[in-house]
């Protein structure tokens, strides 16, 4: 059990672009516009929590409920596809109570923005590769990235103006589609093909 950083720097790299924080940002914002707030510290804790939980037993939780990785995947993708409209056409498809106002940060923030389908499977498959102690702080760096891009949303927001939010919006939601649609077409196909 021994930390080797070629190991942390290869699968850090790896989660920082399946979790993507830079280009959530206008869907992190968006989701900031309706429910007030962000709570940082609440959202990269949980994701934390989610991931290496995942981490250490994911594999045996999916297979418990009788759900395989690619049912999850899919399943994720939805949530993705959904998020990707609303911020596409400026329609609401999620309803937002008072009382949302501290979930939002876990979902859809944490789950599945941050921890996502795509982040798990990620860290199922570097699980093949790499040790799991090396994955574990790749984890908490990443965690450490998304906590600072949370904290600085009032800024970011200040930075981008609303103009520039709205551009954002419209190009990361086709971006976030198409993300939905090849994690759904990468995973469906399995659905089909098992026995």
């Amino acid at each position: 059990m021994n930390l080797d950083w070629k190991e942390i720097v290869s699968a850090g790299l790896v989660l920082f672009a399946v979790i993507d924080v830079i280009g959530s940002i206008p869907i992190i914002l968006n989701i900031k516009k309706k429910t007030g707030e962000i709570f940082a510290t609440r959202a990269s804790i949980t994701s934390l929590i989610i991931m290496l939980v995942f981490l250490l037993i994911g594999e045996r939780i999916i297979d418990l409920f009788g759900v395989d990785v690619y049912s999850f995947a899919v399943a994720g993708s939805f949530v993705l596809l959904f998020l990707a409209l609303e911020m596409i056409l400026g329609i609401n498809l999620f309803r937002h109570k008072e009382s949302d106002l501290k979930s939002a940060s876990i979902v859809p923030i944490a789950f599945p923005l941050i921890a996502g389908a795509g982040t798990l499977t990620s860290i199922l498959s570097l699980r093949a590769e790499y040790e799991a102690i090396n994955i574990a702080v790749a984890i908490v760096l990443n965690m450490v990235v998304v906590f600072i891009v949370l904290r600085l949303t009032d800024r970011i927001e200040r930075l981008l103006g609303e103009g520039g939010i709205a551009v954002l919006q419209k190009v990361f939601g086709i971006i976030l589609l198409a993300i939905a649609v090849k994690l759904f077409s990468a995973n469906a196909s399995h659905l089909f093909n098992s026995p």
